[in-house]
């Protein structure tokens, strides 16, 4: 199965705190969130399946910070982009980078392997945070390219 990079585009319907393992409780406002992983190895782009199912509430175990989000009722799995590439880190950088233009980031959140500042965008609308993760993937598949 191919893999690489992908940003599930999240739903959250209900304000409220979630305990995130060893961050702790955070505060997670309604709206739309994006979260940017990486699918590397021989499942490859099958952890997106295992997070819909985290998601469904079909899997209870929670390996990563999104499994804890995941897990919680009040958020929905929208949609997904990929990109058969590893270029984690530019692609959360990149949705990261517009952050005065009403994006927040949930500082510390799925990048304790990296040096990036979070893993996870927040927004109020559906449309700006679809369109920089668009951005985002199409940019890092075209320096991945070497275009």
């Amino acid at each position: 199965m191919a893999g690489g990079t992908y940003t599930l585009v999240l739903e959250r319907d209900a304000d409220g705190p979630i305990t995130v393992g060893a961050l702790g409780d955070v505060a997670f406002p309604a709206g739309w969130y994006a979260y940017t992983g990486s699918a590397l190895g021989s499942g490859g782009f099958g952890r997106i399946d295992r997070h819909r199912a985290v998601a469904a509430g079909d899997n209870d175990t929670r390996h990563w910070h999104v499994d804890y989000l995941l897990g919680d009722a009040a958020t929905t799995v929208e949609r997904v982009v990929t990109t058969e590439a590893d270029v984690e880190c530019a692609v959360a950088r990149r949705v990261d980078g517009p952050t005065a233009d009403g994006f927040d980031r949930v500082d510390a959140f799925g990048c304790s392997d990296c040096d990036c500042r979070s893993h996870l965008i927040h927004h109020d609308q559906r449309e700006e945070l679809v369109g920089a993760v668009t951005d985002a993937h199409e940019a890092a598949r075209d320096t991945a390219a070497g275009e």
